[in-house]
Formats: C-alpha cells, sequence, structure tokens
C-alpha cells in the first residue's frame, strides 16, 4: 500500500511540475513580468533582482520542467526531491505571503492558461508539499527507471529541448496564446460586460479622528459620530468582485482624448506596439517606419502604441525617423497585448487578424 502512494505522488508530482513548467516556458516573458511583481518593493522588495527576472524566470521554468522529468524516470533521486522540496517550500511561503497580504494577485503558477486566486495557489502548494513530503520520506522506494546511459540521455535530451523552445519563444512568439489579445478576439466584444452580470460591491469606510485617535465609520455610523470628530480619510473595501471582462484596461489615448472607438472600427489597421521605448529592442525599433510606408501604400492606416511619455516618444520619432501616430495605453495591457518589444499586430473593425514578432516581420500578411 505504501508503495502505491508512493509511486502515485511521484507521477502525481512529476506531471504537474511538467505541466506548470511547460506552460510558463511557453511565456517565459510573462513569467518574468510575475517574478518582477514579487521583487518590487511592496513584495519582497528586493528591487537589484528585478533586471534580471528574464534570466531567473527561463532558469526557474526548465528547471521545473526538468525535475519533474527526472522524478518520474527516477533520476538522481535524492538531488530530485531535495530540489522539488525546497522549491515548493519556498514557493508555499511566498504563495502564502501573497495571499495573507493580499500583494500578488496572481502567482502565475499556469502563467495565463489557468488563472489562481492566492489562496488557490496557497492551497495547490500546500497539496503538492504534502505529496513531496510523501517521497522525501520514502526516498528508497523512487527507484530508477531504465539503465544509467539512458536515464542521462533522456534528461540531457530534456534540457536541450527546453533550452531550444526557450529560445524560440523569446525570439518569436508564445506557441500557445492563452491571452485575453489572442490572434481572433474582437477588442470591443472582449471589453463588454454581460446584462445581468454581477457588480464589484465597494463597502465605503470613513476614518475619523476621535479624541485624537483614527476611528473607522460605515456611512450608516455617519448619523451618530461623536461631537468633535474630524474627517481624515476615507477607504474603498471590496466587499465582493463583480464581473470583469477579459479586456478592461484598454484606451488609444491622444492629446487627453481616447480614440479607441474610432480606430477599432478601421478595416485595415497596422498597430505597433512598443510598451517602453526606453527599452525597446533597436533592432526591431529600425524595421517599423519601413512597414508603415509599406501597410499605408495598401491602404493601411498605421499607429503606434506605447506607455511611454511624451519625451520618450519625440526621442524615438527623431531617432528613428518615425511619420505615425503614436497613441498611449496603460503598459500592464500593452504588455499584455505582445511580449516584444516592439510587436506589430494587425486588426480588422476591432478583430486581431495577426501577431508577430519583430524578428517574423517578413510573416505579415499585409
Amino acid at each position: 500500500m505504501k508503495n502505491i502512494i508512493v509511486q502515485f505522488s511521484r507521477v502525481f508530482v512529476g506531471l504537474l511540475f511538467i505541466i506548470s513548467g511547460l506552460i510558463k516556458l511557453n511565456d517565459p516573458v510573462g513569467f518574468s513580468y510575475k517574478l518582477g511583481e514579487y521583487f518590487g518593493e511592496t513584495v519582497l522588495n528586493l528591487p537589484f533582482f528585478v533586471p534580471y527576472s528574464l534570466a531567473l524566470a527561463v532558469f526557474i521554468v526548465i528547471f521545473e520542467t526538468v525535475l519533474g522529468f527526472m522524478l518520474l524516470i527516477g533520476f538522481k533521486p535524492k538531488f530530485t526531491i531535495w530540489s522539488l522540496l525546497l522549491m515548493i517550500v519556498f514557493f508555499t511561503f511566498l504563495t502564502f505571503y501573497s495571499a495573507y497580504f493580499n500583494k500578488v494577485t496572481d502567482c502565475g503558477c499556469f502563467g495565463d492558461a489557468l488563472k489562481l486566486t492566492p489562496w488557490q495557489s496557497f492551497t495547490k502548494d500546500v497539496i503538492l508539499l504534502f505529496f513531496i513530503l510523501i517521497l522525501f520520506l520514502n526516498i528508497k522506494l523512487v527507484k530508477p527507471l531504465f539503465n544509467a546511459n539512458f536515464r542521462n540521455a533522456l534528461v540531457s535530451l530534456t534540457i536541450v529541448l527546453c533550452g531550444f523552445m526557450g529560445y524560440w519563444v523569446l525570439n518569436h512568439l508564445p506557441l500557445k496564446d492563452f491571452r485575453a489579445y489572442k490572434v481572433g478576439t474582437n477588442i470591443q466584444k472582449g471589453m463588454e460586460i454581460p446584462e445581468g452580470a454581477p457588480k464589484t460591491v465597494v463597502e465605503m469606510i470613513f476614518v475619523y479622528k476621535v479624541n485624537g485617535v483614527n476611528k473607522n465609520f460605515t456611512e450608516k455610523d455617519l448619523m451618530n459620530l461623536p461631537e468633535g470628530a474630524t474627517f481624515v480619510d476615507r477607504i474603498d473595501r471590496i466587499v465582493s468582485e463583480g464581473y470583469k471582462p477579459p479586456i478592461h484596461d484598454f484606451v488609444m489615448e491622444k492629446d487627453g482624448s481616447d480614440y479607441k472607438d474610432e480606430l477599432l472600427q478601421e478595416p485595415k489597421l497596422l498597430m505597433f506596439v512598443a510598451y517602453d521605448l526606453s527599452k525597446s529592442d533597436k533592432k526591431g525599433m529600425q524595421i517599423l517606419e519601413n512597414l508603415n510606408q509599406k501597410a499605408k501604400a495598401k491602404g493601411y492606416k498605421v499607429i503606434a502604441m506605447t506607455a511611454s511619455p511624451e519625451g520618450e516618444i519625440e526621442k524615438a520619432k527623431k531617432e528613428f525617423g518615425y511619420t505615425f501616430d503614436f497613441y498611449f495605453c496603460d503598459g500592464t495591457a500593452l504588455k499584455t497585448i505582445e511580449r516584444a518589444n516592439p510587436s506589430i499586430v494587425l486588426l480588422e473593425k476591432g478583430t486581431i487578424i495577426q501577431k508577430v514578432h519583430y524578428n517574423d516581420q517578413a510573416l505579415l500578411k499585409l
């Protein structure tokens, strides 16, 4: 009976680590954004790690995937299970911290393929910790499969394949797009709220100073405020989250006006996405004006989307000779649209027809 439980734990943990790792390896840039959140001053306060978020993201997801495979074939059981235990202890602490203090609303455990709330992420890690502890306490029952040479070859091949996959998606696009802006999505429809959808319930808490001490009062309490109470602040506490459409933070602003209703009706719209012009790849930036001229000759309206300030926009226009207009959108939304900086997006009346990495400009179907 004990052996059955151990072998089940082995398969369960191994497959879950492989699936989780491959999903994140499909989009390591997205996982690096999540790591950047954790390293931020409001969470772990480790800002010096932020510049290395992408390198760490690639290493972690490859290591996670390879560990899962190593467990399944019984490669170096002590090293593998110790590594799994240390990793899951760290992530269990991290997800508990995020959930308890409400720091990061999505751990990114399964990328954009499966969104988990902070407490769901913590529960998932506790379950994994339970099964890994079973393996840790019964390492002798984790027997290797195949002979040593074949196991070594399989692990080496796994590392090479994972490395190639990481290289490919970083220089092109994720193999599978799980995001709200995937090809075929109509942006207007993605922003719609269905009739009868639940709305967010917010409770207003009013902070008043009473006899030198700050006290909280609800709206009902305001009728009976103590004499001499002075207003300090108002806090909006979310009682229950309402329906949030898949696309909820998309704008196309220029000179203080939002032009998305007009631009998303264009039958031919070519959109360059560069969330941060100061971090944009020079090679990618150099090809945009040429694409602009080609697209305009074929009847396309051409614009660029960025979250950069006006000074950065003017600097880019001067450096690269751009003749197209820039529109502002929140950086998080732009990073969700596409991972490359810059990226190229074709739209037809608000529907995303094609997205390409700047390395794949030759594949653009103008």
